[in-house]
């Protein structure tokens, strides 16, 4: 088998394993306190502004920016931007 085949072979290996897809709106810290404060209509102020693009994550990674779309009745995410492959690999 040439290396290019058995790079292929491998990969195919993945294709199967599952993987964890967030998208995140944003985040925002606070304190235990302001927490257990938190009742039904309370709103917490995210680190993004209005139309922001969102980020999609990997397991915990970050691969793309995208935004919100709908499909049918349900919610989607529009890619806009992936992230360098190589970029990713510095956050591991």
């Amino acid at each position: 088998m040439t290396d290019g085949k058995m790079g292929t072979e491998g990969l195919r290996l993945l294709e199967n394993i599952g993987v964890k897809l967030t998208v995140e709106v944003g985040r925002a810290e606070l304190t235990i306190r302001d927490l257990l404060r938190l009742n039904e209509g309370s709103v917490i102020e995210l680190d993004r502004l209005a139309g922001d693009p969102l980020d999609v994550l990997v397991n915990g990674t970050l691969i793309a920016k995208g935004e919100v779309v709908m499909v049918g009745e349900r919610f989607g995410i529009r890619f806009g931007q992936i992230i360098d492959p190589e970029k990713r690999a510095e956050s591991l």
